[in-house]
């Protein structure tokens, strides 16, 4: 990693070691931001505050070998990354103001994105992460994960049902809540489709309806214009002098009749004046036939205009806007859909009620199967931490595992008798610890002393390292509490976990560091900041002054000197 205006470093290169790297330095030499800077490329929050006072933006850059198909490199390739010679580039900047960028591959991505890769790239394993395994939730997580597919082939079912009984549950109850509501909908409906059926509106009729409201309202007028339009057409039998257009047409086409064999140009004209002729008897013949069949009668306008009120009445109420006897026919088609179903409620409470039932019968089945997984993974988890504990200086500490539930009335049945259940299933963990013989197991965080809760959680972590599938593993001080020949265990520990993968941890124990493949000093200079040389690779000579000055304080201590140098020679032996 290249970190550069990141708290007190101002510009640092940190190269890890395959195996084993141990960071010292004094006291708030910038230890803890090596930690930091690996969080941000894991896409830990951005904080403004951790931009060095002066500069513009914080950057961490780190490259990560990897194989092609590791989880991560085909992630970050779906994301528009490329590999750089089998390594991944991820950069993060954090800006004074508080603005984060994220890249990857030489491609700028969400943050979100190094969350993911984070997963399958990093495990951090620091104090906050023992406090958080003190709760009984995290416990219970934990166990899970190391228990794999065991309990997470179960787990994914019992949460596929888990959420289809609250779904069921959310509908019984707006079901059952809201029955008035839903029964003064369906008398609305009910209303609503009888005034409806007792009108039977049909499809355009009140189109029609009001075209023949606008004729019967005209009929005089009407029939009077189509017998004056006849008698022009055909002539008026009370007026035998009047001339008429039939009688017009048809002289002018005997007068053509006469010559037309001298022109045939003028025989065409009297052919068409003879159609003509044709065509104005059958529309004086339409004329007299519409006179003789329009209807004045009142009593039909009457009808009329009150079929045509009753429908207006229906448009207004359910037209929604459209104001047609179509629209209101829709209305009334959806109307009955909605009828129908809330008419089907107790049909369906009856039917939600037994998918309920039957999903809590499954739910009993699942559990029980979590509560038997889990079961046999805390006897194995149990046994490999008391191991460790064994490995760390505590050759009488036992481990266990406590899962219980709680009963609840309204829970699901488990082993005869209903439990309270959730998300993950009925059961309560809780890691129990006698740390000698004859001693009752109790609670972690009530049953070791600073330094046995250390060595506790250190060797659950070492346990939950060895079912991790991530290659590297960052231990944050988890040594906290721990001197003397532990803090020696705790050193061989962690070289042992080192030999199958990457581990990195942050130490003030010169027991630990003596263990590591290499050595990284973090000083500040005179101005307190760390440069691109606070950050130093320590070797040789150098690095019996380091451990020297953790074991006493004192770098040319003789006696202090001569620990250093035999507990490197101890740790390359036990290698």
């Amino acid at each position: 990693m290249r970190i550069r205006s990141l708290g007190v470093i101002d510009d640092a290169v940190v190269e890890l070691s395959p195996g084993f790297t141990a960071v010292t330095g004094e006291t708030g030499a910038g230890k803890t931001m090596v930690v930091t800077s690996l969080g941000l490329l894991l896409g830990g929050r951005a904080d403004p505050a951790l931009v060095r006072i002066g500069a513009k933006a914080a950057v961490v850059e780190g490259r990560i070998v990897m194989r092609p198909d590791a989880p991560a490199a085909i992630r970050a390739e779906e994301a528009g990354a490329e590999l750089d010679d089998g390594a991944l580039l991820i950069s993060r900047t954090v800006s004074a103001e508080g603005r984060s960028r994220a890249h990857v591959g030489g491609r700028s991505v969400p943050v979100g994105l190094l969350g993911e890769l984070a997963d399958d790239l990093v495990a951090v394993h620091g104090q906050t992460d023992q406090q958080g395994l003190l709760r009984p939730a995290r416990q219970r997580q934990a166990l899970d994960r190391y228990a794999g597919d065991a309990v997470a082939v179960p787990l994914e079912k019992y949460a596929s049902a888990y959420r289809r009984l609250r779904a069921v549950a959310v509908e019984l109850e707006e079901i059952t809540t809201r029955a008035r509501e839903r029964a003064q909908e369906a008398d609305l409906l009910r209303f609503g489709l009888d005034e409806i059926a007792a009108v039977e509106p049909v499809t355009g009729e009140d189109t029609e309806l009001a075209a023949e409201a606008e004729r019967l309202g005209h009929a005089e007028s009407l029939a009077s214009a189509a017998q004056i339009a006849h008698a022009a057409l055909a002539g008026n039998p009370e007026d035998p002098e009047g001339v008429d257009a039939n009688t017009l047409v048809a002289g002018a086409h005997r007068a053509l009749e006469s010559v037309r064999s001298h022109d045939p140009a003028l025989g065409a004209l009297a052919e068409r004046i003879g159609e003509l002729g044709i065509l104005l008897a059958d529309v004086a013949g339409e004329l007299a036939g519409y006179a003789d069949d329009l209807d004045a009668d009142p009593l039909r306008l009457a009808a009329v205009e009150e079929r045509r009120a009753a429908l207006i009445q229906l448009t207004r109420k359910y037209g929604d806007g459209q104001n047609t006897a179509d629209s209101v026919l829709a209305w009334a088609e959806r109307g009955s859909a909605r009828l129908l179903e809330l008419d089907g409620d107790d049909e369906r409470i009856a039917e939600l009620t037994a998918e309920r039932d039957g999903l809590r019968a499954e739910l009993s089945l699942l559990a029980q199967a979590l509560t038997d997984a889990r079961g046999e993974a805390a006897t194995r988890f149990a046994s490999a931490v008391t191991q460790e504990l064994a490995s760390l200086a505590m050759p009488h500490a036992r481990v266990s595992i406590d899962i219980r539930q709680a009963e609840d009335p309204e829970g699901v049945e488990v082993d005869g008798r209903p439990v309270a259940y959730g998300p993950s299933g009925t059961d309560e963990v809780e890691l129990l610890l006698a740390p000698h013989p004859g001693a009752q197991p109790r609670p972690i965080a009530k049953g070791a002393s600073g330094g046995e809760l250390s060595r506790v959680m250190l060797a659950v972590e070492v346990v939950f390292a060895g079912s991790d599938p991530v290659p590297t593993y960052l231990f944050d001080e988890v040594d906290a509490g721990v001197g003397g020949k532990a803090a020696v265990e705790v050193g061989r520990r962690l070289a042992k976990l080192a030999k199958s993968a990457q581990v990195v941890v942050v130490t003030h124990l010169p027991q630990v560091a003596a263990f590591a493949d290499r050595q990284l000093l973090v000083e500040k200079t005179n101005d307190g900041s760390v440069t691109r040389s606070g950050v130093t690779v320590l070797e040789g000579e150098a690095r019996i002054r380091e451990l020297s000055r953790m074991l006493a304080g004192q770098e040319d201590s003789v006696s202090a000197r001569a620990h250093a140098e035999e507990l490197l020679a101890a740790a390359r032996a036990d290698a």
